[in-house]
């Protein structure tokens, strides 16, 4: 049974949207600021819909601005190609104990619209769930539990892939309990092991990848928020977030039934997600992460500056490497990568000392041409 994916919202949007002029090549097109009606407005995911309209969904905030607080997603749209957008409306519903956060919207080869989020209930129970839309997002299936195993599993939000060869990944970051009060975390365990999931039938069914990693070293993090891009061979180039001073990869060579055990990349960055996705029509990949390699300046143990880099082998070498963002007080994280015509959009929480580190969210629009330029 289907139920309304739109429910109008009427609820305060504060915003600021860039001066267009002679079509600059990297502008802010959005900032979406925390008001005490919504104090947290942050990660999310695009899709561009048949009729050309680029659709974002994030998490909204409402009872608080915590991991745990309570959250709705709701839904953006812009028909210029992110230029100008429009005010949000809900699209799911919170339903968990604490809320539903971390989207991930996926386009299918069937042609469907696929929408995957967290629903969080407790600090000993967090699982992703699927939605599919069969008329481009104007209704929804209802939520379905697609992890049936008990315990704290993180998606982050934009990290759904469809590969190639039509398997679904989701890559999870699993978080073991270490007591049984629900309500407290002390009963959650920060060091996380990381392991994918998959379904070759759009999620009727899914399967664990037989491989799960846990960090090889001494850790406080262990491989936390992990995502997964496939490369111009097939192969699958997957990597998560550590306090090691860099992100760390995995390799998969048969589509994601196995991963090589966890080493570092050159990716340096604080214990602090990175996004990576294929540039269309190449086997270049882009990165969007807090470089901490030393060629930009950088605070330690902080998520900035905000970095782009590009990758011709694979994810093995990032040698060519844009600057962002790199205001000092600021917080760049939890980015969705969108490419529209010749440009991307970017959606990140641009947080700071002011507004906290996560209550931002910012779109930024910027050509494909400005990341190669010098």
């Amino acid at each position: 049974m289907k139920t309304s994916a739109i429910i109008a919202s009427c609820c305060a949007f504060v915003f600021s949207v860039g001066k267009l002029a002679a079509e600059p090549e990297n502008i802010i097109t959005l900032n979406v600021e925390p008001t005490k009606e919504h104090p947290r407005n942050s990660e999310g995911s695009f899709a561009t819909l048949a009729s050309g309209r680029v659709i974002f969904c994030y998490s909204q905030f409402y009872g608080g601005a915590a991991d745990e607080s309570a959250a709705r997603i709701v839904r953006i749209q812009s028909d210029d190609q992110g230029r100008t957008w429009s005010a949000p409306a809900t699209v799911a519903e919170n339903t968990g104990g604490n809320n539903v956060m971390s989207v991930s919207l996926l386009r299918l080869a069937s042609g469907k619209l696929a929408m995957f989020y967290c629903v969080k209930n407790s600090w000993i129970d967090c699982r992703p769930h699927m939605r599919v839309s069969n008329d481009d997002g104007a209704t929804w299936t209802e939520p379905k539990l697609i992890l049936q195993a008990p315990g704290y599993f993180v998606m982050n939000n934009d990290r759904v892939i469809e590969t190639s060869k039509g398997r679904i990944i989701i890559p999870l970051a699993f978080h073991r309990s270490r007591g049984t009060d629900p309500h407290t975390s002390k009963s959650w365990d920060a060091r996380a092991i990381t392991m994918w999931i998959y379904s070759d039938d759009e999620g009727a069914t899914w399967q664990e990848s037989s491989s799960w990693w846990a960090m090889p070293v001494k850790s406080g993090s262990g491989l936390q928020e992990p995502g997964v891009v496939e490369c111009a061979d097939g192969s699958l180039f997957s990597w998560s977030r550590t306090d090691q001073g860099g992100q760390f990869g995995f390799r998969s060579t048969d589509h994601g039934n196995t991963f090589s055990p966890p080493g570092p990349t050159e990716l340096k960055s604080p214990n602090g997600p990175a996004s990576i996705k294929r540039l269309p029509g190449t086997s270049d990949l882009l990165a969007l992460f807090n470089d901490h390699s030393g060629r930009f300046p950088f605070p330690p143990k902080k998520r900035n500056p905000f970095v782009a880099a590009i990758s011709s082998d694979g994810g093995k070498t990032w040698p060519v490497r844009k600057l962002v963002e790199s205001d000092p007080d600021g917080l760049y994280h939890y980015t969705a990568i969108h490419f529209v015509g010749d440009a991307v959009l970017l959606a990140y929480c641009a947080g700071d000392g002011k507004v906290g580190a996560l209550n931002r969210l910012r779109i930024r629009r910027i050509s494909l041409d400005w990341f190669r330029q010098p």
